[in-house]
């Protein structure tokens, strides 16, 4: 029998706002965008926001009028990251992957049906892609490092995830038809391609990175400019991004 937690729809409200406004970084958002992003009235975002603003843990541009993180939001981070933060570990092996490959690279984790990026190293090549930034969050099977980590995970989730999922604001190329299609591709090359799929000329490659219990947790990913990532130089990139994320599969006791 379900039973209703007294609280849970408002717990479930403030927790919406706050990864949208966590994920609008650097810029912030406003409060219509927060109501858009959360699927709530402006009424209710504004009030959310207003009670979030007053705890702390949001505050409002007083330039833009945007919504960004809040101190409170900081400080539990602090406490977080001793016990969940692998920045530490991973920052050299994807600064590594940038100079290696040129490119920009990234480490995003697993969090439920999403992928958050947490950190950006830019290679030498002077044009990017900015579709990645740290913070934003991607339901897995869209970017190449949620495709990754959604590849490896076993038959029975990954088709669970797909019953679920609404992944139609990111087009036909996302029907779980397509996804299932680019998750028997990622196997077979141990890396996941994003053609363009997010957006038009941006090409990413994913690869799973896995902790300790065999799960795949992370990711490491590239991303670039269309003609960075031809057909004739993706086997190289794929072999840099696979020896990198085994590397940090290892030193996180991982396979």
């Amino acid at each position: 029998m379900d039973v209703t937690v007294p609280g849970t729809q408002v717990v479930g409200r403030a927790a919406a706002v706050l990864r949208a406004v966590s994920g609008s970084m650097p810029r912030g958002l406003g409060t219509s965008a927060v109501a858009t992003a959360t699927a709530l009235s402006r009424p209710t975002a504004h009030r959310l926001l207003t009670s979030l603003a007053a705890e702390g843990f949001v505050d409002r541009d007083a330039l833009s009028g945007r919504w960004v993180p809040g101190p409170e939001l900081y400080l539990f981070g602090v406490v977080a990251a001793e016990r969940y933060d692998i920045t530490a570990i991973a920052r050299p092996i994807v600064r590594s992957l940038a100079e290696a490959t040129e490119e920009s690279a990234f480490l995003s984790a697993r969090r439920g049906d999403e992928t958050v990026c947490l950190l950006r190293e830019d290679g030498a090549f002077p044009i990017r892609s900015h579709v990645l930034y740290e913070g934003i969050r991607f339901p897995l099977g869209v970017a190449s490092a949620g495709l990754a980590i959604l590849a490896f995970l076993p038959d029975e989730a990954v088709e669970a995830y797909l019953a679920d999922a609404d992944l139609s604001g990111y087009g036909a190329a996302h029907s779980p038809a397509a996804v299932r299609a680019r998750v028997a591709a990622t196997r077979a090359t141990g890396y996941a391609l994003n053609p363009g799929l997010i957006v038009e000329g941006s090409y990413g490659l994913g690869a799973a990175v896995f902790d300790a219990s065999e799960r795949p947790a992370w990711a490491l990913s590239l991303t670039g400019i269309e003609a960075r990532f031809s057909p004739e130089r993706r086997p190289e990139l794929g072999r840099l991004l696979l020896d990198h994320a085994h590397r940090l599969s290892r030193a996180l006791g991982g396979r």
